[in-house]
Formats: structure tokens, C-alpha cells, sequence
């Protein structure tokens, strides 16, 4: 069986390392026939830092779907057009936004030097900070700042490309359209019902719509209608979730899918 998990609210929390405990439970996954994927918002460079070396050589699937890699090489890219950049451009321009932009692998950043999206950050010193024209592909694209978020939201909506909105942070996240993590998995050869999902925010409900199972972490209004199971963030949580992948391994490891 295929068990695909995001990264950030769903394995690991605050910006901090995959823990020990939940490594094992995947290590173990692995052990019993299983194969582990990793779909994440981040890009494939600020996946590696929070996942234990054992596990860099598994396949991830960063950006929403964007970057896909496998043995430790991305393998695969999807990025805006010349035309969408250039319109993005214009518009960031208009709402003096600032913005986090990346390429395959180095990255574009005017936002604030205090924003909390800097922990996260290319931690591990992996890719180089270059201007946005220096940036070809761009795959994902979050907007961090604007003197109009809302209306810019609202431009960014009439392109042809896909726009969601992290309301904790009111952070624009963009990437191309119909790339998301289901159109990732396919890519990958990966039919319906044939995997396990665990996520926990929006940008996860692609996945969940096609899974066999799946199993929401935490709560978010918007994934709860497509989860099977949910983990609450309440005590000790990171051991639940150990021991939900423990479960669902002797489960479905039978089922060659």
C-alpha cells in the first residue's frame, strides 16, 4: 500500500523536525511493504531539512504538486507561463507586494526580514537567494504583504492559475493551474483508492478526494468533509499519530496497491 503524507501541521509541527517517534512508525511502514511518499507545500529544498536522511531517497512531491523527486533528484517540474509571470509581475508591481518565489530550487524573497515564513526558509542553506528575473521556471509563488490583499486576491483569481489563501498567515499561495498533489500523484502512475492520505489544510483536499483512506490532523473546516479519521492536536498527539500509521500499516500492507 501507498501511504502519501504532508509535511508541516501533519508530521511535523512549529517548524521543527519530523520527531523520532513518528520516523520510527514510518520506518516501520516501509518494513512491512509499504511505500512512504511525501507531498508538502514546501519545495523539494525545504522538504529535506525536516525529514531524517534515511528518507531523502523516498519520493516527495513539492510546491502543491509543482516538483516531484525521486532518489534524491528532482525528476520533474510544472511552472507558470511566460505570460503568467509576467502578468503576476505586473500585479505584484500595482499592490507593492512583497513575495516568496521559487524556482527548482533557488528562490526569490522582498518580504519582512521578522516574517514567520523565514524559519521555514531554505533552513539547511541549500539554494541561493537570487532576484525574481533570475528565477526560470518559477513553480510556486506566495505572496506575503500588499497594500490591498484582498483586491490583489481578487486579480490573482481572474488568471489562469490556481490561488489559495492561507488564512492563519493571509498568505497568497499560487502555483499553476491544475497542478496541485492529486494531479502530482498521477503523474506518478498512482490511481484512485490505491493509497492513504494523512494531511491537515486545504491544499490536501485533492489528495483526499482520490485516497482510500485518509486521516485529517487537527481540524480545517474545508478538508474535515473528505476525512475518514481525525487526529486532534491535543495531548500527546505525536504518539497518536505514530501509532494511527502503526494500524493502518498491519490494515492495508496485505492489499498490493
Amino acid at each position: 500500500m501507498k501511504f502519501v503524507f504532508d509535511l508541516d501541521g501533519t508530521l511535523c509541527f512549529k517548524g521543527q523536525p519530523i520527531s523520532k517517534k513518528i520516523l520510527h512508525s514510518l520506518a516501520e511502514l516501509k518494513d512491512d511493504g509499504n511505500e512512504v511518499i511525501f507531498a508538502s507545500a514546501r519545495p523539494i529544498r525545504d522538504m529535506l531539512p525536516v525529514i531524517d536522511g534515511v528518507f531523502h531517497h523516498y519520493t516527495m512531491i513539492g510546491g502543491n504538486g509543482s516538483l516531484i523527486s525521486k532518489e534524491g533528484k528532482v525528476i520533474k517540474s510544472n511552472s507558470f507561463s511566460t505570460n503568467e509571470i509576467n502578468e503576476i509581475k505586473n500585479l505584484i508591481d500595482q499592490y507593492k507586494a512583497t513575495y516568496l518565489i521559487d524556482g527548482e530550487w533557488d528562490y526569490a524573497y522582498t518580504g519582512p526580514d521578522n516574517h514567520s515564513i523565514l524559519q521555514n526558509l531554505d533552513p539547511a542553506q541549500l539554494a541561493k537567494k537570487v532576484t525574481i528575473d533570475s528565477l526560470n521556471p518559477v513553480v510556486k509563488i506566495l505572496i506575503l504583504t500588499s497594500n490591498n490583499m484582498e483586491e490583489l486576491e481578487e486579480k490573482l483569481s481572474n488568471l489562469d492559475v490556481y490561488v489559495n489563501k492561507h488564512r492563519n498567515e493571509n498568505v497568497l499561495d499560487i502555483s499553476p493551474r491544475g497542478i496541485n498533489k492529486w494531479s502530482a500523484l498521477q503523474s506518478l502512475g498512482i490511481k484512485e483508492d490505491t493509497y492513504i492520505a494523512f494531511g491537515n489544510d486545504a491544499n490536501d483536499i485533492t489528495m483526499f478526494e482520490n485516497a482510500l483512506h485518509t486521516v485529517m490532523i487537527g481540524y480545517h473546516d474545508q478538508l474535515s468533509p473528505f476525512a475518514k479519521e481525525t487526529i486532534s492536536l491535543r495531548g500527546n498527539f505525536e504518539q497518536e499519530i505514530a501509532d494511527k500509521i502503526r494500524t493502518l500499516s498491519k490494515k492495508y500492507s496485505l492489499l498490493n496497491i
